[in-house]
């Protein structure tokens, strides 16, 4: 991959893998004001609120994130499954896009009882659930970042086939 381009898409990686950190850790925050609010109309309007970051910022930035990472493996030295970091992270991803995908009905569905009217013991287990799941996605993401930076050592086996075929070719 040419130079420019690959600083670009590491760019945009790194944006929008941040960027889906901080807008998780703000999904959280609500869905925590939420469950401890006493007032019907701030709660009722922080998951109307919830849906709209959810629907609007996190699922374009967890794919954005999802698509520039293929594109860095695919078009760097790393390749995709030639380290464990970088699939680590490709997995981690991928599980965090499909659980975002499979929680975004339940997220639309808390919105919609929200407006039209949600009292504070409706729906507190569903409302406790997307708390939980905006902790573990967090907990995923700071993985990726950290597994990012660190770039713990390992060669899958198909990575050490391919180290020692150019290896071979060297000699």
């Amino acid at each position: 991959m040419a130079t420019d381009l690959r600083k670009f898409t590491l760019v945009v990686h790194v944006i929008s893998s941040v960027s889906s950190l901080g807008a998780v850790a703000c999904f959280l925050a609500l869905g925590i004001v939420g469950l401890g609010s006493a007032d019907v109309q701030t709660t009722r309007s922080l998951y109307v609120a919830m849906e709209a970051v959810a629907r609007l910022v996190i699922v374009p930035l967890v794919f954005a994130s999802l698509i520039t990472g293929l594109v860095q493996a695919l078009g760097t030295v790393w390749g995709l499954f030639r380290h464990y970091w970088v699939l680590a992270k490709l997995l981690l991803t991928v599980l965090t896009a499909v659980v975002l995908l499979l929680q975004m009905d339940l997220i639309s569905h808390v919105a919609a009882a929200a407006a039209k009217g949600l009292s504070e013991a409706d729906l507190i287990g569903l409302r406790r659930s997307l708390v939980v799941h905006a902790a573990g996605g967090i907990v995923v993401l700071i993985t990726t970042t950290v597994l990012s930076i660190y770039k713990p050592r390992g060669l899958t086996r198909y990575g050490w086939r391919k180290q020692q075929s150019q290896l071979g070719n060297r000699l």
